[in-house]
């Protein structure tokens, strides 16, 4: 995922031509590419006029929902008073035409906005290579999101995640390679490649197959997790700080990681089992995202799109001095 800092109007062309450049590696032809550009323009646009400390996030993804492009944008600006009246076309508190987040609306398959008084909006906007008005169907809801960024000044991100389905249940991997730069990507993308060789065990069994797999490398921390629906319940084993939680109405409940680097250290692989209730989220974060976050500081969050929710505690936990991850799965079974 690119970051590309939005703080000035000469800005806003390199947010386009990221996004732009993404959409037509994936094979977008040139009218779903200028929906893409349309979309980076605006956001990035509204980020110059309105924002503070503005952030453009670029990349994939790939769920239920389809394949495509995904654009996040951040800001810690003063935030909307009433988001309603932001999507509507014509209004405007900048002196523009008030059409921006509207058009964003309308060329996105999925789209979503949370903002407060103080502290900040964030909006996401995914793009699949077809036409919004030709999406006849209702879109299936997503319920995995994800921000993975590198260290700045890296092009290489130490940090690799999967998340694959196994029925209506799910099973994760987010790995952190030690350190960062190409030789932690390699660590993790080598995980990667053990979890989804080994992803038909359980969690202690998949973990115990990456930390024998890793050892060519400088390792790093590992964390597996699975949701079985007919139990309600996530199995979740780690080796270092990778850490999870289970996030509900009640708050949020951590989960355990031992000690270790996988690869090199790890005196017990153990797999602990937390309930995870309908309409909930499982959390998952590397090591370059603090551990102080509590979506109850944000009201409303926890019903927003899983992009949106990754997005604000990247926004406001990273840590500066690390690649950083998080993957939020919402539950939807009953």
């Amino acid at each position: 995922m690119l970051s590309v800092p939005v703080t000035e109007a000469s800005q806003v062309a390199e947010a386009r031509r990221r996004a732009v450049a993404l959409a037509q590696g994936l094979g977008f032809d040139e009218t779903t590419a200028g929906r893409v550009a349309i979309v980076a323009t605006e956001l990035a646009t509204n980020l110059v006029k309105y924002g503070t400390a503005g952030e453009i996030l670029v990349g994939t993804f790939e769920d239920e929902t389809g394949t495509g492009i995904e654009l996040l944008a951040l800001d810690r600006g003063t935030g909307l008073s009433n988001v309603d009246d932001a999507l509507r076309d014509g209004h405007s508190t900048g002196g523009s035409a008030g059409t921006g987040l509207g058009a964003v609306r309308r060329q996105s398959q999925a789209f979503d906005i949370i903002s407060w008084p103080g502290k900040g909006t964030a909006v996401v906007s995914r793009l699949q290579k077809i036409n919004a008005s030709a999406t006849a169907a209702p879109q299936a809801v997503a319920t995995v999101g994800a921000v993975t960024v590198p260290l700045k000044g890296e092009t290489a991100n130490g940090d690799a995640y999967c998340v694959r389905r196994r029925g209506d249940g799910w099973t994760m991997i987010v790995a952190d390679g030690l350190g960062h730069g190409p030789l932690a990507a390699k660590a993790s993308d080598e995980a990667v490649r053990l979890f989804r060789k080994h992803e038909d065990e359980r969690p202690n069994s998949i973990l115990a197959a990456v930390h024998a797999g890793l050892g060519h490398t400088r390792g790093g921390a590992v964390s597996v997790a699975r949701y079985d629906p007919d139990k309600g319940i996530v199995s979740f084993a780690g080796i270092g700080n990778v850490v999870g939680a289970v996030v509900g109405i009640g708050g949020a409940k951590r989960t355990v990681a031992l000690p270790g680097t996988a690869g090199h250290v790890a005196r017990r692989i153990q797999e602990f089992e937390y309930r995870l209730d309908p309409g909930g989220l499982f959390v998952m974060c590397s090591d370059g995202i603090g551990t102080a976050w509590s979506l109850d500081a944000y009201p409303g969050l926890i019903g927003a799109h899983p992009s949106l929710i990754a997005s604000v505690l990247y926004r406001d936990f990273t840590r500066g001095r690390d690649d950083a991850t998080v993957i939020v799965v919402r539950n939807l079974h009953s």
